[in-house]
């Protein structure tokens, strides 16, 4: 199991412009403690470092067991930014549209999601996400 980054890691890695301690840091650290992310943003956010960083743990704890893959393997991605473009709350339904900027294989990408989130027993988890063509 990967750990996560010492709190006091400067600029939070999904782009927040927070620091990790304040941003997704105690969501990653707190996992094994009952702290969990409060919204669908935050969630979305603490996923997204979690792929930068390599937490496939935090991944597969986030993802909600219905959905959720078997296996998690995480391909050779240089992530390089993120975009919150909206994020809404309706009871224990939440919806995240993102773009996340990344290079795979020397070939800059914009992957564009709209990600459908629930909470149960007080705690997110993501359920899946559409792609939309444009960027």
């Amino acid at each position: 199991m990967k750990k996560p980054p010492p709190l006091s890691h400067p600029a939070c890695t999904c782009g927040s412009g927070r620091p990790y301690a304040a941003c997704c840091g105690p969501w990653h650290a707190g996992l094994a403690e009952g702290v969990h992310a409060p919204n669908p943003e935050a969630l979305m956010r603490s996923r997204y470092s979690a792929f930068v960083l390599g937490f496939v743990d935090y991944l597969r704890a986030t993802w909600h067991p219905s959905t959720a893959p078997g296996e998690l393997a995480l391909s050779p991605v240089k992530w390089l930014g993120l975009e919150v473009r909206r994020a809404q709350v309706d009871g224990d339904a939440g919806v995240v549209e993102f773009v996340a900027r990344c290079r795979e294989g020397g070939r800059a990408q914009r992957l564009h999601e709209t990600s459908r989130f629930v909470r149960q027993q007080g705690r997110w988890y993501y359920i899946d996400g559409q792609m939309s063509e444009t960027a």
